[in-house]
C-alpha cells in the first residue's frame, strides 16, 4: 500500500469534506441512475423489445430490401418527367419555405436578442413564442395546411416556413447575442447611434453565421419535404408513398436513391457557397 504523507493526512483531518463526496451528492447520483435504469427498463418492456422480435423484424427487413433489387430504371420520358417534376417540387418547396421563414425570422430575431432588446420580460415573452412555433412538428403543420389550402406544394411551403420562423428566430437571436461588444463600443464612441451600431458592428459579425444556418436548414428541409409529400404536400414524397403502397419496390428504391443523390448535390452546393461567401476565396482553397 502507498503510504499517505503527513501533510495529506493532516489536510484530510482538517477538511475531510474536501476529500470525499457529500452524502447528498451520493444520494442524488444514486437517484438519477436509478431513475435512468427504471425508465430504460420500462421503455424496453412497454414497447415490446425482445431478441425474438428484433430477429423477426430484421428478417422481414431483409426480405423488403431484396425486393428493391435490382433498381428500376424508367425507359420513357413521360416516366422520367414525373419523377424529375417531383424532385423539383421538393427542392422548390424546401427553398421557398426556408426563404420565407428566414425573411420573417430575421427582424423577429432582434426582438429576442439580449444586446438589442433591453426589456428582459418582453424578450423572454418573444422567445417563448419562438419555442411555441418550434414545438409544432412540420408534419402536423402540413396536415393542418392541407386541410386549409388543399393538396399540393403550397401546404408544404407554409408548413416549412412556419416551423422555420421559430427555429430561425431562436438561432438568429443567439448569433446576434454572441457578437463581440468591442465593435459596438467603438461605433458608439465615434458618435454612432443604435442603427449604425447594428449596421456596422453587429450585422457584419452575425450575418456569416446566419447565412450558414440558412444553408444548412435548406438542406435539412429538402429531406423534410420528402416526408411532407407522403402526407399529400406534393413533391417526390407523394410518388414514393404511391410506389411503396403499390409494392413497386424497385421503383421505390430508385426514388430513394435519387433523393439521396439530390441531398448530396445540395450539400455540396451549400458547402461551396459557405466557402465562397462566408469563408472567403482564400479560405476555400485551403
Amino acid at each position: 500500500m502507498t503510504e499517505v504523507s503527513p501533510d495529506l493526512a493532516r489536510a484530510r483531518s482538517l477538511v475531510p469534506a474536501a476529500f470525499g463526496t457529500p452524502r447528498r451528492t451520493r444520494l442524488l447520483r444514486l437517484g438519477a441512475w436509478s431513475a435512468f435504469l427504471l425508465m430504460t427498463g420500462w421503455c424496453l418492456w412497454a414497447f415490446g423489445f425482445s431478441p425474438a422480435r428484433l430477429l423477426a423484424g430484421v428478417t422481414r427487413l431483409g426480405d423488403v430490401l431484396s425486393f428493391m433489387f435490382p433498381p428500376y430504371v424508367w425507359t420513357t420520358w413521360a416516366e422520367w418527367r414525373e419523377i424529375l417534376k417531383g424532385l423539383a417540387e421538393t427542392v422548390s418547396m424546401a427553398f421557398m419555405g426556408t426563404l420565407l421563414g428566414a425573411i420573417i425570422a430575421f427582424p423577429l430575431a432582434f426582438l429576442g436578442a439580449g444586446n438589442i432588446m433591453p426589456s428582459r420580460w418582453f424578450r423572454l415573452g418573444i422567445r417563448r413564442g419562438f419555442d411555441a412555433l418550434r414545438a409544432i412538428e412540420q408534419l402536423i403543420l402540413a396536415l393542418v395546411f392541407i386541410r386549409a389550402f388543399g393538396l399540393g406544394p403550397l401546404a408544404g411551403i407554409l408548413a416549412i416556413a412556419v416551423s422555420e420562423i421559430g427555429t430561425f428566430s431562436k438561432l438568429f437571436s443567439e448569433a446576434i447575442e454572441n457578437t463581440s461588444n468591442k465593435s459596438a463600443d467603438g461605433i458608439r464612441a465615434s458618435g454612432g447611434g443604435n442603427f449604425h451600431t447594428v449596421r456596422f458592428a453587429i450585422l457584419p459579425q452575425a450575418l456569416p453565421v446566419i447565412l450558414s444556418i440558412v444553408l444548412y436548414n435548406f438542406e435539412s428541409n429538402t429531406r423534410s419535404g420528402t416526408i411532407l409529400g407522403i402526407v399529400g404536400a406534393g413533391g417526390i414524397g407523394f410518388l414514393l408513398a404511391d410506389r411503396i403502397s403499390a409494392y413497386r419496390w424497385p421503383e421505390a428504391w430508385t426514388i430513394i436513391f435519387l433523393i439521396i443523390f439530390m441531398v448530396y448535390l445540395i450539400d455540396g452546393f451549400s458547402g461551396f457557397l459557405r466557402k465562397r461567401i462566408i469563408g472567403g476565396e482564400d479560405q476555400g482553397r485551403t
